[in-house]
C-alpha cells in the first residue's frame, strides 16, 4: 500500500461523506451543500489518498503567521493504526511553519490520542456552541 499525501487537491463532499461516515467523525454528512461550504471556506486541506481513494484528510483554517485551527482529522476506518493521521498531523505542521501553532478541539474519543502525536492538552480554551 503507497499512500499518497497532497495539499493540491479539495475533495469532493462525496469523498469527504464517505471518509468521515467511515471514520466516525461526527460531520453533517447527510448535508452535501453544508461540507462544500465546510471546505470552500477553509485555507489548508492536507489529504492522503490510497490511489484514487480518499483515505485520510487534515481540514484547517489558518493565518500561516500565528495560529492553525486543525478542525478535521479523519482516517478511514482500513487504514488507522498505520501512521496516516500522524503523517496528516506532520504534514499540516510543516506546511504552516514554525511561527504558525496548531491547536484542536478533540471529540471525546480521541482525548488519549492527541499528546501521543505530540499535542500538548490545554485548560484555557473556550467555546460557544453551535446551535445546528
Amino acid at each position: 500500500m503507497e499512500i499518497t499525501y497532497r495539499t493540491d487537491i479539495t475533495p469532493t463532499p462525496e469523498q469527504v461523506i464517505a471518509l468521515y461516515d467511515n471514520s466516525g467523525l461526527t460531520r453533517p454528512t447527510k448535508d452535501a451543500a453544508r461540507i462544500r461550504k465546510i471546505y470552500d471556506n477553509s485555507n489548508l486541506i492536507v489529504t492522503a489518498w490510497d490511489d484514487e481513494k480518499l483515505v485520510g484528510v487534515s481540514r484547517c483554517i489558518t493565518d500561516w503567521a500565528w495560529s492553525c485551527y486543525l478542525a478535521d482529522l479523519a482516517v478511514n476506518s482500513d487504514y488507522k493504526k498505520s501512521g496516516i493521521g500522524k503523517r496528516l498531523i506532520d504534514l499540516t505542521k510543516e506546511t504552516v511553519g514554525e511561527q504558525a501553532m496548531v491547536l484542536l478541539l478533540s471529540v471525546t474519543t480521541a482525548m488519549e490520542y492527541y499528546p501521543k502525536v505530540g499535542f500538548t492538552k490545554v485548560e484555557n480554551g473556550f467555546i460557544m456552541n453551535r446551535k445546528i
